[in-house]
């Protein structure tokens, strides 16, 4: 089952992997699209421009043969009819021609070839213009002889080489604007086809991203479905178990409590036979003190050495383990009878509850000359016995183990968050080595120098309040310095808390 959980949880990792990889892609697809978009619009309208200028140039072009043809017009009807009118034609034609050129360089001024044409025929028609303007006074027999060779006149022949030069010029405009028109038509191509990937790569992204959220989708579902059987499970296994330590609990409340009970009376026999004993060994003691001062003869050294001394210390020695005996056992009893006790959840004013614990200390306080500051607390629904039973150890133990040649100060705090109120009891005291905050915790482990009196159960008896509480005891010390002691309990009471 553990191996199928990390099998899933590896798919579903793998999955969202591929899903952002394909994300991915269709986001890079879209800048590359994007990118594409921008570089053929600006090529297309570079293309579209030249287009236009060699539209604009061929217009020109047309507009300055126009003019030309005009302005030869206007010299023939001149020279064969002599009208004046031709003449205003002929100059009105001339100046027309001449503003054609001029925009017509202007035009192709990024063609070098173009440029040399223009110039050509800028010379054409300047020679054009000295020629007509030395023809135009000719009379009788001069007007005669050009007329009878007019085909070879130095004007028609200009026309003529101008005429050329225009279509050769018309020729390269023609070719420069296939070349531009087929460019636009591949840009134009280009984006197309560009469009066309993109999409049908956005396509193809949103399928597989589709189809695997989809199976992550079923996964997930099967997973909840899963994960709801193992709750229910689950749920069964700790009603099983809690019913199986509430059993076991109870064997060894039971089990402490025979024990405990069946080992004190053959301590009260003990502690009875020893009592005997020092009653015997006194009368003897008082016997021999009697023979002494009747003038009786004394019994050996040995003998007396046995009676006055290593009996009353064999004693002393039986009478301090039995005394021991018989706390550990009250103690047991006592925890056994807590264990069963029922509890009674209340209101409680942690303030409140801490000033007593501290105004029934207060001789000892007073006495040990240490300072004790009781902060704000939080209010919580619990049981006042173990509440005041766990903090009562906790504020003893502080009270106890304070540094030597050191003012003691105590202080308890307390604070509340996400349902948990927390009561911490800091002191400057002895402080607890690091291996030993676990143990303290142990039934019958101590930590320290052994100069106060104790057995080592109320640390134990504390946490395990604590645990039946809902709630849980922490240490933080060092050695030397101090300890805090922090008591988190549930600020409401929960049900079921008793049987835990």
């Amino acid at each position: 089952m553990q191996s199928a959980k990390l099998s899933s949880l590896g798919s579903d990792t793998r999955t969202n992997r591929i899903i952002i990889l394909l994300l991915s892609a269709g986001f890079a697809a879209l800048l590359f699209a994007a990118g594409v978009a921008f570089y053929v619009q600006r090529q297309n309208e570079e293309d579209a421009r030249m287009v236009a200028h060699s539209l604009a140039v061929e217009a020109n072009l047309g507009a300055y043969a126009s003019a030309a043809e005009r302005m030869e017009t206007a010299r023939r009807g001149l020279i064969l009819t002599q009208n004046a009118s031709f003449a205003r034609i002929m100059d009105e034609a001339e100046r027309n021609t001449r503003t054609q050129l001029r925009n017509l360089a202007k035009l192709i001024r990024d063609n070098p070839e173009q440029i040399a044409r223009t110039e050509t025929l800028r010379g054409h028609l300047d020679t054009y213009s000295e020629h007509y303007r030395a023809t135009l006074g000719l009379r009788g027999s001069g007007r005669e002889r050009l007329l009878a060779d007019f085909a070879n006149d130095r004007g028609v022949l200009e026309i003529r080489a101008s005429r050329r030069v225009v279509e050769a010029m018309l020729v390269e405009e023609v070719r420069l604007l296939r070349e531009r028109e087929a460019r636009q038509l591949r840009t134009q191509r280009l984006f197309t086809w560009t469009l066309v990937a993109t999409g049908l790569l956005l396509l193809a992204v949103a399928a597989a991203t589709l189809v695997l959220v989809r199976r992550n989708l079923v996964d997930l579902r099967t997973s909840r479905a899963e994960l709801r059987r193992l709750n229910e499970n689950l749920e069964e296994a700790v009603d099983a178990r809690t019913a199986e330590l509430k059993r076991a609990n109870a064997e060894i409340q039971r089990f402490a409590y025979i024990v405990s009970h069946d080992l004190r009376s053959p301590l009260v026999n003990v502690m009875g036979f020893t009592a005997e004993l020092e009653t015997a060994r006194k009368a003897i003691a008082a016997y021999l003190a009697k023979g002494d001062a009747d003038g009786w003869s004394a019994p050996d050294p040995a003998t007396r050495l046995a009676i006055e001394e290593d009996l009353p210390e064999s004693i002393g020695f039986i009478r301090s383990s039995t005394q021991k005996m018989d706390r550990l056992i009250n103690a047991i009893l006592n925890l056994s009878r807590q264990g069963r006790r029922t509890l009674a959840p209340e209101r409680l004013d942690l303030v409140s509850v801490v000033r007593g614990i501290v105004d029934s200390l207060q001789h000892r306080i007073d006495e040990s000359g240490t300072t004790v500051t009781v902060g704000t607390l939080p209010t919580i629904v619990n049981d006042r016995v173990a509440v005041e039973q766990i903090l009562s150890n906790l504020i003893e133990n502080a009270l106890k183990y304070l540094q030597p040649g050191r003012p003691g100060v105590i202080d308890i705090s307390g604070g509340s968050d996400l349902g948990r109120a927390w009561i911490a009891v800091t002191d400057n005291g002895r402080g607890i080595e690091a291996r030993d905050h676990d143990r303290v915790f142990d039934l019958f482990r101590r930590s320290g120098v052994q100069d106060q009196q104790g057995e080592g159960i109320g640390l134990a008896h504390a946490r395990a309040l604590a645990y039946r509480l809902g709630g849980n005891i922490e240490i933080e010390s060092e050695l030397g310095v101090g300890s805090t002691f922090r008591l988190i309990l549930p600020i409401e009471w929960q049900s079921g808390a008793e049987d835990a």
